[in-house]
């Protein structure tokens, strides 16, 4: 018999629909969440949420019935719900977590389930290990695995159903300062929600503090993300640029906010339609909130981030925690209130005071803020920050799809050390999490698998982009070399 499916990556279990998240195996990792919580506490409750993909409703109604006949109390949002409201309700409410059915930014095809635990921020990973044990035992007995009845409406009538919405707006407005947003100098905002769930709540946000001077697009439910998926990529937001660029205001006055499909993700675009960087966006973030707030405090980022974030922090006599990529060891930081602010470069942050889980809203938002109270668009307030830094730091990140023997072999060869590679002095290895060396120019490069995804990442960041390029080049070539028993 085939091994069970259900496997959690960085960010939950992710597969596609019909082919392994199907409500059979959907309704076998919700009884592994039941046994989970369950053995911790009596009576558990667990909030169900869901994004506004291809059967979203159904897989939650579903997980609402299962945990239910097992003896854990579902609340079930009866509206598509971004993850880091689901994380604010958990706190507010004190429960014990939450199922969330998203794939947060995967393309149309993937669905997936984020289990989140009691303190609002992703499951450890000793908590994913239990769940997957428990799900890989109830997959081998047939007799647990149902029929794949599909659920009705009615299943679910009896159970609590919550809007997690209002509370989750008022903790926005304790963070952002929307006054900034209705003074002259501040920028006329396009936000593109890619028919994903930050529709309503950003948009809302806006209105209910009375800013003008705002639109949206891709509001819409539309579960085939327009033949790609609700990515923050550059790539993705074209539409956005265009909607920027074509706005009456003054090029100065005019930002483009994104969330992916969960809303857990930001983009960012200028006012002349120039894609920014997540990790640009953090350095300049961090820098903004210790000005504006005062908080004297360190910052994190995950080992595939930007070191723009490490500079910014040494201007202001602060350091930065360097955590594996997974936002869930950046959110144990936010609880313990020992950083300002955190984030990776996959467009993810938090800041202090907030849920231990990435925020796609809160972070445009504060973007917004800042354009605002600095009266300057970002390209601006980056070449200023890296004057004052005294470096540029162009960061890159590369996708290697390779098939299973190169990579097998390929990871085998980075588990060799280095004193030298690609023709650079190595100055430094960092094994957080795959392989990153650091150059003595301060340059770096690191190759590790995807957790989300069938891919080897390869990031590079030096003080130029044609650098950064080159050497992801590079780096590519050495993988296949690597994998054909070349040389370093």
């Amino acid at each position: 018999m085939a091994g069970s499916p259900i496997k959690f990556g960085t960010s939950g279990w992710r597969g596609i629909i019909a082919d392994d998240f199907t409500f059979s195996n959907v309704r076998i990792a919700v009884a592994a969440i039941a046994e989970h919580v369950l053995s911790r506490k009596r009576t558990p409750t667990l909030l169900v949420a869901h994004d506004t993909r291809f059967f979203s409703e159904e897989f939650a109604r579903t997980a609402a019935v299962e945990l239910s006949s097992r003896g854990v109390e579902p609340l079930l949002c009866f509206v598509a719900t971004p993850t880091p409201a689901v994380a604010c309700e958990i706190r507010r409410r004190k429960i014990d977590g939450a199922i969330n059915f998203t794939a947060s930014h995967n393309p149309a095809e993937y669905h997936g389930l984020k289990f989140s635990a009691a303190d609002g921020g992703p499951a450890l990973p000793e908590v994913t290990h239990d769940i997957e044990a428990r799900a890989a035992r109830l997959y081998a007995r047939t007799a647990e695995r149902k029929a794949s009845a599909f659920p009705s409406s009615h299943d679910a009538a009896a159970f609590e159903q919550v809007d997690v919405a209002p509370p989750y707006l008022a903790q926005l407005a304790e963070l952002v300062r929307f006054s900034e947003l209705k003074t002259k100098a501040a920028p006329r905002i396009v936000y593109d929600a890619l028919h994903g769930c930050g529709a309503g709540y950003l948009d809302r946000a806006l209105a209910e503090h009375g800013v003008s001077g705002w639109e949206t697009i891709r509001t819409q439910r539309d579960v085939l993300f327009e033949g790609s998926g609700p990515d923050v990529s550059e790539s993705n937001l074209k539409l956005l640029s265009e909607t920027v660029v074509a706005q009456k205001a003054p090029h100065k006055s005019k930002i483009g906010l994104a969330t992916d499909g969960d809303a857990d993700r930001f983009g960012i675009v200028d006012a002349d339609g120039t894609w920014i960087s997540p990790n640009h966006i953090l350095g300049l973030l961090y820098d903004y909130l210790i000005e504006s707030r005062g908080w004297k405090l360190d910052a994190a980022r995950s080992v595939a981030t930007s070191h723009l974030l490490d500079a910014v922090a040494a201007t202001h006599g602060r350091k930065v925690h360097e955590t594996p990529v997974g936002f869930k060891y950046i959110g144990q930081l936010i609880l313990k209130d020992a950083i300002a602010l955190g984030g990776e470069e996959s467009a993810g942050l938090s800041i202090r005071g907030h849920v231990p889980e990435k925020d796609g809203i809160l972070a445009c938002l504060l973007v917004a803020e800042m354009v605002a109270a600095r009266q300057a668009p970002l390209d601006e307030q980056l070449r200023a920050l890296f004057r004052r830094v005294g470096r540029e730091y162009w960061p890159l990140r590369t996708n290697l799809h390779l098939p299973q023997e190169v990579k097998s072999r390929a990871v085998e060869r980075l588990k060799s050390d280095f004193s030298e590679f690609l023709g650079r002095r190595v100055a430094q290895e960092d094994r957080t999490d795959g392989l990153k060396l650091i150059f003595d120019d301060g340059s770096w490069i690191l190759l590790r698998l995807s957790g989300t995804e069938p891919l080897m990442r390869v990031y590079t960041e030096t003080p130029s982009q044609a650098e950064s390029a080159r050497l992801a080049e590079e780096a590519r070539a050495w993988v296949f070399a690597a994998a054909a028993g070349g040389s370093r």
